[in-house]
């Protein structure tokens, strides 16, 4: 807490930051960063439309320099940089960026490639015609105006717009804790859906979707259709599937990809660059050449083939590992009554309905307003006329003009009955002001016989109009009828086609379709490289031998995990901090044998001191109906429901809460295994039931699955449901041995271990255990050196023997450096 002396008050520091931040986050979400509802503007937008109204900086005006306009947005309304304001501008008038600009742009303005536009002293600006439309009736009292940031100058709260910008332009921003991702929306759907949302008073989202087909992106692009659309506009969160446009093309007897159209906000230049970096690294293969042909035109960028290349793999590949196709995230927020909240498609139309309403009415009572102060003169006209002969009388005899109206305004005058139809007065009637001071301004030629009768026409027109004006407020058929005039006008002007199609789309298996399924071999090294190669690489051979060397490794690293699986499968990567992530295979580049890995940070975010522990070859979607178990080197064990795994972002979850100096070691998936088999460096085993181990959250500690002697530690962990299978023992030296595990009787958890295997001088510590399935013809293993050295071998090359013995050779180990099994995998 801290503690003022002068005032003697205390300030408890917590409430206080507390307070401040969510101060500060406020002015952030309602200051700039989230759009209004109703007008679908931010604030910096509205103030830089506001002063280009205010500047008659109109669409059918002169153009203006863009520095002039910036000069007066941050000088009287926006208290911020030059540079901000000016952004916010050029996005304005980049028909990329909004699907209808408001802002008609003059000079350079930037381009798709991401180039930046000139400086604002060079470029020019005019409103959009569609802009007006935002301003129309901002001076009827339409909408609240409060002081600016110095309390010189007023500006609007929100714009009376009559076009619902939230929709046609959409809208992206990151506030403090929470973000917006409104999608672009064509103009004609979006006054169909109005219109009918406006005859239909609980319309469906169903409906409305028969109106507003999905996004329509400036860009234009293809989006797949399928249930996330109807669930972005049921719940105001989705995530839709968008795609560029491709077609293909002959020439000399060469086929070419031609792209004419790429997804919204996509940089045209670094897509290029991507493509040309994955025909590099050879993940897309059978490309000759790419040329940027785009002009004025239109957008071509032109994949020049080679011969004989499968033409829907390779544009199947360009969509699955670019910005060909991405995903397109829906987030509506937005603010309303000054506080920020989700919206539905439903919600947005009923709430611009609302508002539009509510414009029309304020504009009609000023209008009101405006035909009474009319009528009032015009009533004191018409006494002019009926008393004319008296008023000029007084007139006439007055000294002054001062004079003449304090007898005016004295006098009360008495109507003819012929105009108690018009001024609908029984009584004798006094002049206000006002109408003295029009009586006394009236020239004499508006007394003749003609003049007079257009003074009584023009009375019963303002008399029609005012009446026509109230049925608006009063009726509200009237109102909605002018309501759906005005959405059917927007649409007349402004409605064009849709740029972005929408296809309707199965779930395909995209990883089946795309990629050519192969086995792989995958390898981890101690630096954290990984090393992806076929395993087509490797022959089979005899046990004893020296194997084949597998990769190039750095200086002081080391061979530590190795992984067999095919390029349709996903990995899960468990660090020695008990951190998951995840990896697509067909991400990782196919190399060849004995080159160097790939930094294993281009793909997960890890820390300076993680490695990964252990790899998984599995479906990510199959996880949620399975169990994890997880095993650290000091024996601590824990189960997690699949369903507690949940692997958006590759910056690591969380699995367990490890106790000091202790580490994960091993990693199952389990099934419908029953039970479960540790394993220590040392030798020993324990075997007990699954059911044994509770299910606990992923921030657990765990419990503990083994007792340890000293300088033991936990190696590995297998589960199985059969006891009829048989388990794989490899030795630090390159010695083996397969077991039954019949031959290992089942305990209670947490008990000493049996000796499963002979450790001496000449066979080493335990390396790795795992399970073996006889029933697979030509089962094989893969081991593997710390040093890179390879070996494939058949199972049944290697020896059953009994738990207490020590096992055989089946890889030599080179003696004159530190060579040793680092890890063994199943084929």
């Amino acid at each position: 807490m801290i503690t003022s002396t002068n005032q003697k008050k205390i300030i408890h520091i917590e409430k206080e930051i507390k307070k401040s931040y969510l101060n500060y986050a406020m002015s952030v979400i309602i200051g700039r960063a989230l759009p209004d509802i109703r007008d679908g503007l931010k604030p910096v937008h509205r103030r830089i439309l506001y002063a280009m109204f205010k500047l008659n900086n109109t669409y059918n005006k002169p153009y203006k320099k863009s520095a002039r306009i910036v000069g007066d947005v941050i000088g009287k309304y926006h208290p911020h940089g030059d540079n901000a304001v000016y952004e916010s501008i050029v996005r304005m008038a980049q028909n990329f960026s909004l699907r209808y600009p408001l802002i008609d742009g003059q000079g350079n303005f930037g381009s798709i490639d991401g180039d930046s536009a000139a400086a604002m002293r060079y470029t020019e600006i005019r409103m959009s015609k569609i802009t007006q439309e935002f301003l129309k009736d901002i001076k009827k009292d339409t909408v609240y105006f409060s002081y600016n940031y110095d309390a010189t100058k007023k500006i609007p709260e929100i714009l009376p717009t009559k076009i619902p910008n939230i929709l046609i332009n959409g809208s992206t921003g990151i506030a403090v804790g929470m973000a917006t991702n409104i999608p672009p929306h064509n103009i004609t759907e979006v006054m169909n859906a109005l219109i009918a949302c406006l005859e239909t008073k609980n319309i469906k989202t169903s409906t409305l979707l028969k109106y507003i087909k999905g996004p329509d992106f400036p860009t234009g692009g293809i989006i797949e259709k399928n249930d996330e659309i109807y669930k972005a506009y049921k719940t105001g969160k989705g995530t839709l599937q968008v795609k560029a446009k491709i077609k293909i093309e002959k020439k000399n007897k060469q086929n070419n990809i031609v792209i004419t159209e790429i997804p919204y906000q996509i940089n045209k230049k670094k897509l290029i660059e991507k493509i040309l970096m994955f025909i590099k690294e050879k993940k897309i293969e059978g490309i000759k050449n790419i040329s940027d042909e785009s002009n004025k035109e239109g957008m071509r960028i032109v994949i020049q083939l080679k011969k004989n290349t499968n033409i829907n793999l390779t544009i199947n590949k360009l969509f699955l590992l670019t910005n060909l196709k991405i995903s397109y995230g829906i987030n509506i927020v937005a603010l309303y009554k000054k506080k920020p909240k989700i919206f539905n498609l439903k919600q947005i139309l009923k709430i611009f309905i609302k508002y539009r309403k509510r414009i029309i009415i304020k504009k009609t009572i000023y209008n009101i307003y405006q035909l009474k102060k009319k009528i009032h003169i015009f009533e004191g006209f018409l006494i002019t006329i009926y008393n004319i002969d008296k008023i000029l009388k007084i007139i006439k005899t007055s000294s002054t003009k001062l004079t003449a109206k304090k007898i005016l305004l004295k006098k009360k005058w008495i109507l003819n009955k012929n105009f108690n139809y018009f001024i609908k007065k029984t009584h004798k009637y006094k002049l206000s002001e006002k109408q003295t001071k029009s009586i006394l301004n009236l020239s004499l030629s508006k007394l003749t016989k003609i003049e007079q009768n257009k003074i009584i026409i023009k009375y019963k027109k303002y008399i029609k109009k005012i009446t026509k004006l109230q049925k608006i407020i009063k009726e509200k058929k009237t109102l909605k009828k002018i309501l759906k005039e005005e959405f059917e006008n927007t649409r007349k002007i402004f409605g064009d086609k849709r740029h972005t199609k929408i296809i309707k789309v199965s779930k395909p298996n995209i990883i089946t379709n795309l990629i050519k399924k192969e086995k792989v071999l995958i390898i981890l090294t101690k630096n954290n490289y990984i090393h992806t190669q076929l395993i087509s690489e490797y022959d089979i051979q005899h046990k004893g031998g020296k194997g084949k060397l597998a990769i190039k490794m750095q200086s002081n690293d080391v061979v530590k995990k190795i992984l067999i699986t095919n390029t349709h499968s996903d990995i899960l990567l468990f660090s020695n901090i008990g951190r998951l992530f995840f990896i697509t295979t067909y991400k990782l580049p196919l190399q060849k044998r004995t080159t160097k890995g790939k930094p294993l940070i281009n793909y997960i975010n890890l820390n300076k001191k993680e490695t990964i522990s252990i790899i998984i070859a599995t479906k990510k979607e199959k996880i949620k109906n399975k169990k994890i178990l997880i095993i650290t080197k000091k024996g601590i064990i824990k189960k997690i429901k699949g369903k507690e795994i949940n692997i958006k972002r590759n910056v690591g979850l969380n699995l367990i809460h490890l106790k000091k100096h202790d580490v994960l070691k091993d990693v199952q998936i389990i099934d419908k295994q029953k039970e479960i088999m540790l394993f220590t460096k040392l030798g020993k085993t324990t075997r007990f039931l699954i059911k044994d181990i509770r299910n606990t959250k992923r921030t657990s500690l765990g419990i503990t699955g083994i007792k340890l002697s000293n300088h033991d530690k936990v190696i590995s962990l297998i589960t199985f449901k059969n006891i009829k299978d048989h388990i794989i023992i490899v030795t630090k030296n390159g010695y083996g041995k397969i077991t039954p595990l019949k031959e290992f009787p089942r305990k209670s958890r947490a008990t000493k271990g049996l000796i499963f295997i002979k450790i001496n001088k000449k066979n080493g510590s335990v390396v790795k255990i795992n399970k073996l399935n006889f029933n697979k013809k030509n089962q094989q293993i893969i081991l593997i050196t710390n040093l890179g050295n390879l070996m494939r071998i058949l199972i049944k090359e290697i020896n059953i023997l009994k738990r207490n013995t020590q096992g055989i050779i089946l890889i030599r180990m080179n003696n004159t450096v530190e060579e040793k099994i680092a890890d063994i995998q199943n084929i």
